[in-house]
């Protein structure tokens, strides 16, 4: 898997959409079950909405002889070289059991994965130094702050292998998008078609968002079950070139 799995137009697509509508767009599907539970911005404030293909690390639960402090130093330990494998433009995403009390991983490795230009990372546990990952430039999502180094009650054990991350199925591949609500998971193979049907509902909310506002009813609006509601919409999307 590599970043090249999502085009740059839908990627430029999805990041003008909100994961709400992407939600909508999923269920239509089928999909109720896409969103990462509990997972929100470390520190609280939305960055640019985060868009890339998923990498993947799996965490098990942790065998103590086998997680002192010696763990790190082997260049092949999964949760670092996960950090220098993870493509630029992709997501790492972390199966941390939905456990947040030790933590996933901590700002020093946020920051090297920010340097190496990917593109965002999520974990269903925690972040250790969150109020420095908060200050970092890259998307960071996770449940809560959490102080204890990952080997107190995590082992890292497998790369880029489907995982669960709060609740939701992840595959490598998959495009996870996050914003101010939260996380969201788009199998691969419908992403374009999703980012596509998402931009034309962002447009029709728009719409109605300023029919509203102006004191209409949403009586016929929001659903359009009004025939001149579509009329409108489609006179109101060729002057602003929507």
């Amino acid at each position: 898997m590599n970043s090249s799995s999502v085009s740059p137009a839908t990627t430029a697509l999805l990041r003008n959409v909100s994961i709400a509508t992407l939600c909508t767009c999923l269920y239509k599907r089928g999909l109720r079950n896409q969103v990462i539970q509990g997972a929100v911005p470390v520190g609280g404030a939305a960055k640019p909405t985060m868009v890339g293909p998923a990498f993947t690390l799996r965490y098990m639960p942790a065998r103590e002889d086998l997680n002192t402090l010696a763990a790190f130093t082997n260049p092949a330990h999964p949760q670092r070289k996960a950090v220098e494998d993870c493509p630029p433009g992709a997501v790492l995403v972390f199966d941390s059991r939905k456990d947040a009390r030790a933590a996933s991983a901590g700002a020093i490795l946020i920051r090297r994965l920010q340097v190496r230009g990917v593109a965002g990372v999520v974990t269903d546990g925690g972040f250790r130094d969150a109020p420095e990952i908060a200050t970092l430039d890259i998307p960071a999502f996770h449940t809560r702050p959490s102080a204890p180094t990952n080997l107190t009650l995590h082992q890292a054990i497998d790369i880029n292998v489907p995982i669960g991350c709060g609740d939701a199925p992840v595959f490598p591949g998959d495009i996870v998008v996050g914003d101010g609500d939260g996380v969201v998971v788009i199998p691969a193979h419908l992403a374009e078609e999703i980012a596509l049907e998402a931009t034309g509902m962002t447009a029709f909310e728009d719409f109605v968002a300023e029919q509203v506002q102006n004191g209409r009813s949403i009586i016929g609006l929001y659903p359009a079950t009004h025939p001149e509601t579509l009329d409108d919409f489609a006179q109101w999307r060729k002057a602003h070139g929507r």
